[in-house]
């Protein structure tokens, strides 16, 4: 790839192209109108059902439960599934919810999945028994929900929630694992009454929504607590505004480092060198596993991993031993610490956006054995903690370039530059959009260096887009 021409910030910043959705190409009959009331051509692809529901809320976040409790009643979708978990935190989330629906489909349940924000597809956030939502099934599911909703205003994200819900009522789900959009109390998804509900860590994010502190934001995640239902706490440490919540509706808090435990083991088989890969063990009062280490890399992966079998061991199902072993090698997700080989170079893609999953991050870097230099691209939205973040990581960086991210919350990398005056990433070179930045780092890095592209799930997003591209 030939280097896009650079220039250290600041300089002119150019409009950033965006992921584009797919165009699909199934068709439905079904009524639609704005959200005035007024007619409009009917959505007939996927494409268009998402550009109509983002037009459909004034807002594209609303905080409440009540509209979509009543769009739900109207649906009958209360209990999508036997048995539903439902991941809150702010970071670790997906993972979370990959692992447990490895390890349940190796048990052989039938599982869907809900999870957000998409990388490229939309179709990535809705997944039943292991394949993600064709657009005609979802194209079903949004006329449903727009046929329930009737005069009542849902936000992007609700719509969605509500849409994916009714594909898994319809599908005879063993179990349902639904990921918290943002905080708990108020999101769309806690109209679910959960089986189980798993907080993975509290740490500063979306601060305009949730708080300023772990307390308070904490307050909020807590919110997908069930009175005497058990609430896995995946971090050993959980603020107490958390603990206090538990107790006062007598959920079984199972806690990390309390109630379950987990380290990496050596297990050595003299018969057999070739078996001494590494594991870790998971442990409580009555199980021990012992287990292969997660597909998904990163150290933080194992806490994330177990979290997942802490839920799956409270629900009242028995676990086939050999689904663990399995769900665990198996689970994949795409954007955390990604690993893709292109021409020599180690491209790392991660979406962590805050300084807690930065100093994850770091830790993942840190672990790995390097001999080469280590690039950064950092793109990021205008409402994070970007210094926190690049201090977070910096010791691991050789190399930075900032990119820009277009949209209502993105900013461009002149002006994140700005905001990173004083940090290791000061002399970064600046690239109108991500796609630029991966092209000039990829033509200037060596064989055996590594490229790093983090800050977003739009960052990693772009980057793949460039580097399917490219192919």
């Amino acid at each position: 790839m030939r280097c896009l021409a650079s220039a250290i910030c600041p300089g002119n910043a150019s409009s950033v192209a965006t992921v584009g959705r797919p165009r699909w190409r199934h068709a439905r009959d079904n009524l639609a109108r704005t959200a005035s009331g007024n007619p409009m051509t009917t959505p007939t692809t996927l494409s268009e059902w998402l550009a109509y529901i983002e037009q459909q809320h004034p807002s594209s976040i609303a905080m409440g439960l009540e509209r979509v409790r009543e769009v739900a009643a109207r649906l009958q979708i209360a209990a999508p599934a036997k048995h539903a978990i439902v991941v809150g935190g702010t970071n670790g989330k997906g993972s979370t919810v990959a692992f447990i629906e490895a390890i349940g489909r190796a048990a052989g349940w039938k599982i869907g999945a809900y999870t957000s924000p998409h990388l490229l597809r939309y179709n990535e956030r809705v997944r039943i028994d292991g394949e993600e939502a064709s657009d005609a099934q979802l194209v079903d599911a949004f006329a449903a929900v727009e046929a329930a909703r009737g005069d009542t205003a849902l936000t992007y994200f609700e719509f969605g929630t509500l849409a994916a819900l009714w594909l898994f009522q319809s599908a005879a789900l063993d179990l349902t694992v639904l990921e918290i959009g943002l905080g708990g109390r108020l999101d769309a998804v806690n109209i679910v009454d959960a089986d189980v509900a798993v907080i993975t860590t509290v740490d500063i994010d979306h601060t305009d929504w949730l708080g300023e502190d772990r307390e308070a934001i904490g307050t909020e995640k807590a919110g997908i607590m069930r009175a005497w239902k058990p609430v896995v706490l995946g971090e050993i440490d959980p603020p107490s505004s958390v603990l206090r919540r538990a107790y006062q509706l007598g959920a079984n808090a199972i806690r990390a480092g309390s109630d379950y435990f987990f380290e990496p083991i050596e297990v050595q088989h003299p018969e057999n060198p070739q078996s001494d890969a590494p594991q870790w063990r998971w442990r409580d009062v009555a199980v021990t596993l012992e287990l292969p280490m997660p597909a998904l890399h990163a150290p933080v992966q194992l806490a994330n991993a177990a979290a997942a079998i802490a839920a799956l061991q409270a629900l009242p199902v028995e676990v086939p031993a050999a689904a663990w072993v399995q769900g665990i090698g198996n689970a994949q997700v795409a954007g955390r610490l990604q690993r893709l080989a292109v021409d020599g170079l180690q491209v790392l893609l991660d979406v962590g956006h805050n300084p807690q999953a930065a100093r994850a991050l770091a830790a993942a870097l840190g672990a790995q054995a390097h001999a080469g230099s280590t690039y950064a691209i950092y793109a990021a939205l205008a409402d994070k903690d970007v210094v926190g973040v690049v201090e977070a990581v910096a010791a691991q960086i050789d190399h930075w370039a900032l990119a820009g991210l277009e949209g209502a919350r993105g900013q461009s990398a002149q002006a994140l530059h700005a905001r990173l005056q004083g940090t290791a990433a000061a002399q970064a070179l600046c690239h109108r959009d991500v796609a630029s930045a991966v092209e000039a780092v990829l033509a200037t890095a060596s064989p055996g260096d590594r490229v790093l592209v983090f800050g977003s799930f739009h960052t990693v997003a772009d980057a793949l887009s460039a580097l399917h591209s490219a192919c």
